[in-house]
């Protein structure tokens, strides 16, 4: 049986960007398994941090991180996800990044994350061994998906294993935005066709409801973004229904 890994900066990232990726390759009878980096509670939050979720509707005596863990576990029971991994490391608020416009910024000099997060996902890929690992192009700049990519960039994966997925919603805000420098050079455009299973990948999405006024304006607002995204992205490789589209060796394939 063949397995895929999913890697997801934050806990939402995977479902998405490929969530109905993640879908077709679970029907195909996969394993499946998500690892999210940046998950740790951080007791009494301040600053930027606090206003993260406060500007969610949420109060400061919420344990934000355990209620989006929460939201993880709902999502991976929903798309039968075999294997949930959490990385137990601190989202960028809480290690310096003190307002929104610094989140998109080059990761500071005193960030040295990407360390953790190296040894993080080398623990997993070394349990796993999969097959496919998927990983996010960092489009839109986010400090935490650079720290991402650039760490994966120096574990050794064979390069033919790795599928970049196109960060969303970023890539829909910035149909222009360019991979991180840490992307490989050369690869090809692969599409996915996840036209039977983009329903499903909205249930799955509907499960981070912390998110979801944020970043679509509710649940509808996520059902017509997805659907309409997917849709072009079909469209502008020539194909019909709805795709999901990697970075990746153009001997490669993602099922």
């Amino acid at each position: 049986m063949s397995t895929a890994l999913f890697v997801s900066p934050h806990l939402d990232d995977v479902a998405f960007s490929c969530g109905g990726t993640l879908a077709a390759l679970k029907a195909k009878g996969w394993t499946v398994a998500l690892v999210t980096v940046f998950t740790r509670s951080v007791p009494g939050p301040k600053g930027f941090a606090l206003q993260c979720q406060t500007s969610k509707g949420l109060g400061p005596e919420v344990d934000y991180m355990a209620l989006r863990r929460k939201e993880d576990r709902a999502f991976a029971a929903c798309m039968g996800v075999d294997q949930v991994r959490w990385g137990d490391l601190e989202e960028a608020p809480h290690r310096g990044y003190a307002s929104p416009e610094a989140l998109f910024q080059p990761p500071r000099a005193d960030d040295v994350i990407e360390a953790k997060v190296a040894k993080c996902l080398k623990s997993v890929l070394w349990d796993l061994k999969p097959d496919r690992v998927f990983v996010p192009q960092a489009l839109g700049s986010h400090v935490d998906h650079v720290q991402v990519v650039r760490a994966v960039k120096g574990l050794g994966i064979p390069t033919n294993r790795i599928l970049y997925y196109r960060d969303t919603p970023y890539a829909v805000r910035q149909p222009k935005a360019h991979p991180d420098a840490a992307v490989p050079q050369g690869l090809r455009p692969l599409a996915v066709d996840i036209t039977e299973h983009l329903p499903k990948k909205v249930e799955g999405c509907v499960r981070y409801g912390t998110q979801l006024g944020f970043q679509f304006g509710g649940v509808d607002g996520l059902a017509r973004t997805l659907t309409a995204f997917h849709r072009m992205e079909a469209q502008a490789r020539g194909q019909p229904g709805a795709a999901e589209v990697f970075l990746a060796e153009s001997s490669q394939g993602a099922q």
